[in-house]
């Protein structure tokens, strides 16, 4: 898309906060917020038109993000949170999206933090079905309790961890299965903490 000016970037940040409150601005209402002649505004809302950024779908409260500038924006900020839907409006209307998300905005991503696919369903009672991903912050170390990845025997399990005196106990979460908690000496070469799940993901809603 083409570039914007200064003052067009202005003019679209306002609609688009307007927009997602759900109140679509006239342009005498723009003209008032900038201090600017009618006339000034409506070039400046002719060049945003222009350069694809907004179309206008009648009346004086008609200016809507064009399509080309939504994608554009589900590409740059993630997937759009959906709030309360207005009666016959396409479900993805600007007025219906609250904001926008990504992996990094839920997770509060650091530069290491990574996604691990979950095999198995020793975890299923925690929510962490097989096929999930789990969001991991790199560490050596986990609080106990806390849900974490090891390492153990060059295999990797994800099990809720309790450091004891001379152990860590590796804890399943299925009942129905039976699954035992394993009990591994703390400081055994063969056994390494890789991070603490902070997320999980789930892809494969049946």
């Amino acid at each position: 898309m083409e570039p914007l000016t200064e003052k067009q970037q202005q003019v679209l940040e306002f609609v688009v906060s307007r927009l997602r409150g759900n109140h679509p601005p006239s342009q005498r209402e723009i003209a008032r917020h900038f201090q600017l002649a009618q006339n000034a505004v409506y070039q400046l809302v002719g060049y945003l038109k222009k350069k694809g950024y907004l179309v206008d779908s009648g009346g004086h409260r008609g200016l809507r993000l064009s399509q080309a500038y939504l994608d554009a924006m589900t590409e740059a900020e993630g997937m759009p949170i959906l709030g309360r839907v207005a009666a016959g409006e396409p479900i993805l209307a600007q007025e219906n999206i609250e904001d926008y998300v990504t992996l990094e905005k839920l997770f509060t991503r650091s530069q290491d933090t990574f996604l691990l696919k979950v095999a198995g369903d020793s975890m299923i009672d925690e929510g962490i079905m097989d096929g999930d991903y789990v969001v991991v912050r790199p560490g050596s170390s986990a609080e106990s309790g806390k849900i974490a990845v090891v390492m153990l025997d060059d295999e990797v399990t994800v099990k809720r961890v309790f450091v004891q005196k001379n152990r860590i106990a590796l804890k399943p979460a299925n009942r129905q299965a039976g699954y035992k908690t394993r009990y591994i000496k703390q400081f055994d070469k063969d056994v390494r903490i890789i991070g603490k799940v902070i997320g999980c993901i789930r892809t494969g809603i049946q």
